[in-house]
């Protein structure tokens, strides 16, 4: 029995990963449904209700790595990289719940043409992000590796693509908006908004290290 509890023992953490990835998609998708039908308040309710139902579903997914990372022995790949990967995929449905909260905390009332650019980003970043770890399982035929590094490209294109939207965002909102209170809100969201996709990005930098070590 003893020696049984000593033997080495990889885990689930390749499915765990891939869960919590469509667990983001999720909220993800939810998020964009949300503020794509913000001027019904009941469509409004249900999909922001569906983002932190995600968010919560992921955690437990976060808690399950974390608790084997602590009774397995030999981990598929680097403990540190487990660690890390699973923090900076909550990192990316957290921010969705905050950018979903914000809009109801500040009682913003309609969505800009902005706020729905950076939100498809960041929808498609998340896509991607679930795609790229579902490739983790087979990393090591090259194939797959390659695959695996052409989706952490997209990501990045993405993120590049929701800075310049940001920054366009940001020059269009202190040259025309007038309302103080509104300027503050947009600021706030525009900025958690491109945050997203700085997450992503962080997903995706660690994905290509596993990637390159590991394939």
């Amino acid at each position: 029995m003893l020696f049984g509890k000593l033997l080495p023992r990889e885990g689930n953490f390749f499915e765990l990963f891939n869960q919590h990835g469509m667990h983001i998609v999720d909220g993800a998708r939810s998020f964009m449904l949300m503020i794509q039908n913000y001027a019904d308040l009941d469509q409004r309710e249900k999909y922001a209700n569906e983002v932190v139902a995600a968010e919560r579903s992921a955690d437990r997914v976060t808690a399950e790595v974390n608790r084997l990372l602590h009774k397995t022995f030999i981990t598929p790949i680097d403990r540190e990289q487990i660690h890390s990967l699973i923090n900076a995929m909550d990192d990316i449905l957290d921010l969705l719940q905050d950018a979903t909260e914000t809009m109801s905390l500040y009682d913003v009332r309609s969505m800009t043409e902005e706020v729905l650019r950076l939100g498809d980003l960041s929808a498609k970043c998340c896509e991607r992000v679930q795609h790229a770890v579902s490739l983790l399982p087979k990393i090591s035929q090259p194939a797959t590796a390659e695959a695996a590094i052409k989706t952490c490209e997209e990501i990045d294109k993405l993120e590049s693509d929701a800075d310049r939207v940001m920054r366009s965002a940001m020059s269009k909102l202190f040259r025309e908006e007038t309302d103080v209170r509104e300027l503050i809100k947009l600021k706030a969201i525009y900025e958690q908004l491109e945050s997203i996709s700085d997450r992503c990005e962080d997903v995706a930098n660690l994905i290509e290290g596993i990637v390159l070590e590991n394939s």
